[in-house]
Parts: C-alpha cells; structure tokens; sequence
C-alpha cells in the first residue's frame, strides 16, 4: 500500500464531492465563480460583498486585447495548427514577472511600504518617499502603476468602488494611493493601473502573495480561448502576427439593460 498524504482541499467519495468542506452540489447555482476561488484559495466562503468584488477581478482581466504577450503567443502558435491546449497553456507560460506578474510585484512593494510606516496610516507618505527614493537608487520602478495605453484605467476606478462598497479597503489599498499621490508630487503622474488595484485589494483580503499571479491566470484563459479559437477559425495558417495591425470588427459599443 502507498504511503498515505494530506490534502485540505477537496474530499472526494463515490457519488460526492466536497471542496473545502461543501458539497459542490450545494455550491452550483448558489455561489458565483469568485467566490468558489475565493474557497478554494482562501477555505472558506466570503461575503456577497467580497464575492462580488472577487467576480469583478477575474471579469477584469479576461483580456486586453491581441498586444499582450499572453495573447500573442498563443495566436502564433495556434496558427501552427496546434491544438486548444497546446496553444492556450503557451499564452499561460507567457505569464510571468512582466506580464501579470505586476500583481503580486506591487503587493510586496506596497507591503514594505507598509512595514515600513510600522502600520501607522500617519507615517505611510513618509515611508512611500524613503521607499520609493531607495528603489530609484536600487535601479527598480514601482510595479503596478501607469499604462502603455490608459491615461486613467478604468478597470481601477470601478474595482475602488467596489471595494468601498464591501468596505474591503486596508492599508495596501491606502499606501497604493499614497504612492500615486508620490509620484503627481513628483510631477510625473503615474496613476495605479488595474494589476495594482488587484495586488493591493487582494492584499487587503489577505491573499497571500505567491498564489496573486495565478488569479490573473485564471482570469485570462477565457480570452486566451477566444483568441485562439478565432485566430484558428478566421485567420490563414503560419501568419505573422503583428498585433498593432489589428481592426476590431466586433459588436458596436453597448450597455447593460
């Protein structure tokens, strides 16, 4: 017999399953898919509130476009004649420390800005300068602010609403907005962009660091799917992908009813 090992994640008998401790029966139809990896991240369930923000994170990074290396490897390969899974789990390897990896990059440096205010709100504009002034010594940029296409991203003001609303704001949320106060100082406006409002947010819900860059994958394979299956679908095989030579043709702007 194999020596037995432990897991706390799911338990498993015939005719049932149970994902940290619910029977995922019980969870289909009633929980949104937030706030199920929220559970199976974190053990337990989060409030409407949190799930709700947690639907909005992974609903924010679903995609960006064809320019992201993500979406751009995976278009190549699939242009080879590769298959779904072959050409999806490329643009998942494209994840890394400079794309996506901004998340957990920012999450870590608004947590030594943290420490290093000693958890006093009043002291976070002092800590955000000395630490931003050493990182400029280090040679090392600010993960997480300013966009290579957005002045303003508005992924970041909706997700701050929502955080208000689930009254979900903590210190990494506070210091983030300290450091963009920094750096308008400066006169050299670096607004939070989407991947710091996720890392500082999912700070603040206590995610731990290592798992960050996972939930943008995780949010990014429906869009990995779409480009491929599309590139797949409308384009000529072995093209060159060039992604600034792309035209949207899709449906016209429109609104929620």
């Amino acid at each position: 017999m194999p020596e037995n090992w432990s897991t706390a994640i799911t338990d498993i008998h015939p005719n049932e399953v149970r994902v940290r401790g619910y029977d995922i029966a019980d969870l289909m139809g009633r929980v949104s898919f937030g706030a199920a990896v929220y559970l199976i991240l974190r053990g337990e369930l989060p409030s409407a509130k949190i799930a709700a923000l947690m639907d909005a994170i992974l609903v924010a990074s679903i995609d960006h476009g064809a320019t992201p290396p993500s979406a751009l490897a995976a278009r190549t390969v699939a242009s080879t004649g590769a298959s779904l899974s072959q050409s999806v789990s490329v643009g998942i390897n494209s994840i890394n420390r400079h794309h996506g990896g901004a998340i957990e990059d920012c999450a870590r440096q608004l947590g030594a800005i943290i420490k290093r205010a000693d958890n006093s709100e009043t002291r976070l504009a002092e800590a955000a300068a000395a630490e931003l002034a050493d990182m400029k010594a280090r040679g090392q940029r600010m993960s997480g602010f300013g966009h290579r296409f957005h002045t303003a991203d508005p992924r970041t003001a909706r997700l701050f609403d929502l955080v208000r609303q689930a009254e979900a704001a903590g210190m990494h949320i506070k210091a983030a907005k300290v450091v963009e106060a920094a750096f308008e100082k400066q006169g050299k406006p670096l607004p939070i962009n989407v991947d710091g409002a996720i890392g500082a947010i999912l700070a603040d819900l206590g995610f731990p660091y290592e798992v960050m860059n996972g939930l943008f994958m995780i949010a990014r394979v429906p869009g990995l799917v779409a480009h491929v299956t599309e590139e797949q679908g409308r384009m000529k095989p072995m093209r060159k992908v060039i992604p600034d030579a792309q035209v949207y043709d899709g449906p016209a702007p429109r609104k929620l009813s």
